[in-house]
């Protein structure tokens, strides 16, 4: 597996396909992410945002590879291992972008409430920033893989799948990822620190249940 974790990084940083949602991230960021604000909702700010470009980063490394490579090395590795990295691929560099957001945050924003009245724990509350991060990434990760190569064959259905499936997930109360942002925005109100365990889970799941059968259908399709 470390031989296509590197097969995979290596073919993602040679293409240059992963600047635009580098660069969309890093935007949102310098947008939103502005000295003085209210440290626990400009975290969910932060977070939000890697939902879509956490899809994003699934579908350009799924298929990342011509199809003669992805036959040559779904012949070495099995064609599951192959699709795996892909995404592990992509989950990997979607933290390698939270981490900065999460840091940045925290050191430019006002550790208080909205109305500046109540402290909060900056520590407690860059976990909770860092998890609900971690939230946001693995539902964009779940989402990339059901809307990419195998499942969906073709971009012109992928693409506004997976653009549908954000929008929905970060607004319906029902989600995980709203579940998650909602507690940082009433926390942030209240001056109180939420921390998203139970958010966190519940994408874990979606987003091992989405990849390992993403992989099962790489198999059959291969």
């Amino acid at each position: 597996m470390n031989a296509l974790l590197r097969y995979q990084t290596a073919l993602l940083i040679g293409s240059h396909r992963a600047l635009p949602p580098v660069i969309l991230y890093a935007a949102w960021l310098a947008i939103g992410v502005q000295g003085g604000g209210p440290l626990l909702s400009t975290f969910g700010y932060a977070a939000g945002a890697l939902v879509p470009v956490a899809a994003w980063l699934t579908r350009i490394c799924v298929t990342n590879e011509p199809p003669a490579a992805r036959s040559c090395v779904a012949s070495a590795a099995g064609p599951g291992r192959a699709h795996l990295a892909a995404v592990l691929t992509a989950a990997g560099t979607a933290l390698v972008l939270a981490l900065p957001g999460v840091l940045l945050v925290t050191l430019l924003s006002d550790p208080r409430s909205n109305d500046h009245r109540v402290a909060v724990p900056v520590l407690p509350a860059a976990v909770a920033g860092l998890l609900t991060a971690l939230t946001c990434l693995l539902m964009g990760i779940a989402i990339g893989a059901l809307s990419s190569w195998p499942v969906l064959r073709s971009a012109a259905w992928g693409v506004p799948a997976s653009l549908t499936a954000a929008l929905l997930l970060l607004v319906l109360g029902a989600s995980p990822v709203n579940a998650a942002l909602s507690g940082m925005i009433t926390g942030s109100a209240r001056g109180t620190v939420h921390t998203p365990w139970l958010p966190l889970a519940a994408t874990l799941l979606l987003a091992a249940a989405a990849t390992a059968a993403a992989c099962a259908l790489t198999s059959r399709r291969s």
